[in-house]
């Protein structure tokens, strides 16, 4: 695992552990932050992830620090997005971040399934804005290096890299997708396609004022139209300004998602 990345915080499990999920901060925060942010929400009966579900264990990663062109500074994130209202300005910008983290991603994947003795559908992968544009991309690439699918991949608030090269064609049936990642990132495609069979579910603010939602919508679409199985969900009025998941809703609605994963044997 590449020692340029800090450890990521860890919330271990209380008692046998059963399910992990691994969950990418946005830019400007890191893995601890997110993980206080995330676990101060609550579900409607009032308790927050981790008490649903105490034999979890859950992974935060951290970032690097990146240098932002477009606010002349350094900020912890997983890549360097120029601009959030055209996401195809300076994409060429975008690569280099996405090659290592979605390498460093996959590394933390392939440690997690190997902790549940090979369990790929015990494992969940997700993110929130920038968190969720690397989650979906280390998804992608995963295929050569995670034996079978994944028990599901969530991300909120946030983008897809490179979308605008999928809005149109065939994508056969997310072929395209993984290709045109994986090339980028430089890992190898294999012919093993059961990654893709991963349910997704994705969730936006409708006043989100940092990423709109019509990028969410955007992704939603795409994996749609390969055929992929995609819960998207919208709302109003979330904490943070409409950029973070709506409470309780929202946690309602990953707790149902990570829950019908949980009778899986394989």
């Amino acid at each position: 695992m590449s020692s340029h990345f800090p450890e990521p915080h860890i919330h271990l499990p209380q008692g046998p552990h059963t399910h992990t999920a691994i969950l990418l901060h946005g830019r400007g925060s890191n893995g601890p932050e997110f993980a206080e942010e995330l676990f101060s929400s609550s579900t409607s009966t009032g308790q927050n992830l981790p008490s649903h579900l105490p034999t979890w264990r859950w992974v935060f990663p951290t970032a690097k620090d990146h240098w932002n062109e477009r606010f002349q500074e350094e900020l912890c994130a997983w890549f360097d997005a120029y601009s959030l209202d055209d996401i195809t300005e300076h994409q060429a910008s975008q690569v280099p971040g996405l090659q290592e983290s979605v390498s460093y991603i996959l590394d933390i994947l392939e440690k997690e399934i190997s902790l549940l003795d090979g369990k790929t559908t015990h494992v969940y992968l997700g993110g929130i804005s920038q968190g969720m544009a690397t989650a979906l991309w280390s998804w992608f690439c995963a295929r050569n290096r995670v034996k079978g699918r994944l028990g599901g991949v969530l991300g909120f608030c946030g983008w897809m890299p490179f979308a605008e090269r999928f809005e149109e064609g065939d994508l056969a049936a997310g072929r395209r997708l993984v290709e045109f990642c994986s090339g980028v990132v430089g890992v190898p495609v294999a012919e093993d396609v059961r990654i893709l069979d991963t349910p997704v579910l994705l969730g936006h603010g409708t006043d989100d004022p940092m990423v709109s939602v019509e990028l969410g919508r955007q992704v939603a679409g795409i994996m749609k139209r390969a055929g992929l199985e995609v819960e998207w969900i919208e709302y109003v009025g979330a904490e943070g300004d409409g950029h973070w998941i709506k409470e309780p809703e929202g946690f309602d609605a990953i707790l149902k998602f990570f829950e019908s994963g949980t009778g899986s044997t394989e």
